[in-house]
Order: structure tokens, then sequence, then C-alpha cells
């Protein structure tokens, strides 16, 4: 397996809790053009925060997945369709994004959900070494190796098993239980 900065060993002090403020996306108010809240992971920290129930310094700062860890499922060829800001309006199901350009929706869109993506991969790690663990973000169900859609980009939940598969001893099966609301 390639090297990764996702399987990075954790602070032994941080709770099993993957976040980064980088989740959230906000641009011009184009995220309030789709019923998804592109937010909704910070309020959901937030909240936390203000009922004393975790810190920053208790929580693990997701990473963002690169592109070499994106190719363990992902083929190039998908990956050079996320360059064309069309494609992306698509996947996101919002049209202005087309007219964008695409080194707006890399950072603006796409970085946001690559750190959530590795904030999966980094999930599936922490939870075989502490028995649970929590990415805030992710969850994108909707894509596939080739094809992303549902605000789904990147296939984080394959992507988890897959580095689980290479990279953990003992890890050959998984169960996906997916809770869409």
């Amino acid at each position: 397996p390639h090297r990764t900065e996702l399987y990075e060993d954790a602070p032994s002090a941080c709770w099993p809790i993957i976040y980064s403020p980088d989740y959230n996306i906000t641009f011009m108010g184009l995220e309030k053009l789709h019923p998804f809240d592109a937010g909704k992971w910070g309020k959901v920290i937030n909240f936390l925060k203000e009922e004393k129930l975790i810190a920053d310094d208790l929580i693990v700062q997701a990473r963002e997945a690169a592109d070499e860890d994106l190719l363990v499922v992902h083929s190039r060829r998908y990956l050079n369709k996320l360059k064309w800001s069309f494609v992306v309006a698509t996947i996101t199901e919002i049209p202005p994004v087309a007219f964008l350009p695409n080194f707006v929706v890399q950072r603006k869109v796409l970085k946001p959900l690559r750190t959530q993506t590795g904030g999966t991969i980094m999930a599936g790690k922490l939870a075989v070494e502490r028995g649970w663990a929590i990415n805030v973000g992710g969850g994108f169900h909707h894509c596939s190796s080739d094809k992303g859609g549902g605000f789904c980009a990147y296939a984080d939940i394959t992507l988890a098993i897959k580095f689980l598969f290479e990279r953990v001893q003992g890890v050959s099966k998984a169960t996906i239980i997916e809770f869409s609301a």
C-alpha cells in the first residue's frame, strides 16, 4: 500500500471523534441552493461544545484525502472528470456551480468533501484500534468508483473499508449499515 497521512496515529488523549472546520461548505450563498445543509457538521460540533460535551482538544483533526488515497477506489479518469465544474455541479445538484472556475470548485466544494473522506478513512482505523469512532462528516453512499451523485463526489465508505482490508491485519469482512434521513 502507498504511504498515507490518513493512517498516522491520532493523539491518545483525543476521543475517536473526527472533524475539521474544513468540512463545512460555504461560498457566496451557493450552498443555500441545495436542500442539504452544507454546514451541518460545524453546527453539530458547536452544539456539543456549547453543551460542554466535547472540547477542541478532544477531537481528532481530519486530514484531506490525497489523490493517491482516492485512487485506491476511484479511477484516474473519474478524478480527472472532477476537474470540470459542470460535472461537480451535476454531482452536487447545484447548477450554478457549473459556471464557477474549477479552482474555486476544488477549494470550496471538493476540498471539504475530500477532507470528510479522509475523516471516514481515519475513523475506520480508529474504530478498530479503540472499539468505536465517529466521523462527524462523510457517509457519501451515492458515489461509486467512477460516478458521483446526490452530493457525494468520493466513495468514502468504500475507501475506508478498502484501507482496512489492505492495512489492518485480521480485517477481512465489513458490514455497512446506512441510516439516511
